[in-house]
């Protein structure tokens, strides 16, 4: 059993130092460093992304509330809503990356007709075995899910035809009200720009009162689409709500 020592002996002590035991007089003077949490960025999407966007899309999907365990199988909700972008669109993906994985997203299309026509071409075929057509009148919420899934076609409509690319964006609790969402919004914009994409416009469910106030802030403005009773549709030009470097969020483009 070693003992501390209490002489003076410097040989003693140097050997103890050795042997990490720390003395009192030296804890003192030892400071720790501060810990310092990376600043979030913002970047392009990667494959290796893919299982983190799924976590997040199903951890937001319950008008925007975590809805792990409402569906039977939990990837049904993110192959119907975020996969078929990661896979088609992969250059209008953007990440909100918090050092450790991504906690948000922004996922999109410049042409939506376009996109609902390679939706049904060929995502469709890669999911489809494990998600089946549902029956003609779906009643369970995997069901329900699976109904839009195989109908791609409902994202055209002709009033929509003014804002041809729409949007998604997800972000997970701890990342939201920090200026990410309107950085990553920003980020799609400037991408859709230099596509020629003068507007956007997104769906979303009228119960998720967040949502629509942070989409009012960015200047988003109700459409009308007749034939749709429970959604929403919101549309708005690509101008950017704010300059980039004005958000808490680093962004990389490359």
């Amino acid at each position: 059993m070693h003992r501390r020592p209490t002489g003076g002996d410097p040989d003693l002590r140097r050997s103890y130092s050795r042997s990490n035991i720390d003395f009192g007089d030296e804890d003192h003077r030892r400071q720790e460093a501060p810990i310092r949490t990376p600043t979030p960025l913002i970047r392009p999407y990667r494959t290796s992304d893919r299982d983190a966007v799924y976590d997040v899309c199903l951890r937001t999907a319950d008008k925007g509330g975590d809805a792990t365990g409402l569906y039977e199988d939990p990837e049904l909700i993110s192959n119907a809503f975020a996969g078929p972008y990661l896979h088609l669109e992969p250059d209008l993906a953007f990440v909100l990356d918090d050092g450790q994985r991504a906690v948000g997203y922004v996922i999109g299309t410049a042409d939506t007709t376009r996109f609902a026509s390679a939706f049904a071409r060929e995502w469709l075929p890669l999911v489809t075995h494990r998600h089946p057509p549902p029956p003609p009148r779906p009643s369970t919420p995997d069901e329900e899910i699976r109904a839009l899934l195989h109908h791609p076609e409902r994202m055209v409509h002709a009033a929509l035809a003014d804002y041809p690319a729409h949007l998604h964006i997800d972000l997970l609790p701890q990342a939201q009200r920090a200026g990410h969402g309107r950085a990553l919004i920003a980020t799609l914009f400037t991408a859709l720009r230099a596509r020629g994409v003068a507007r956007v416009h997104l769906g979303m469910m009228p119960e998720n009162r967040a949502a629509r106030a942070f989409y009012d802030r960015l200047g988003f403005r109700e459409l009308v689409v007749p034939g749709e009773p429970r959604g929403t549709y919101l549309g708005r030009t690509t101008e950017l709500p704010v300059r980039p470097t004005e958000t808490s969020a680093t962004i990389h483009t490359g």
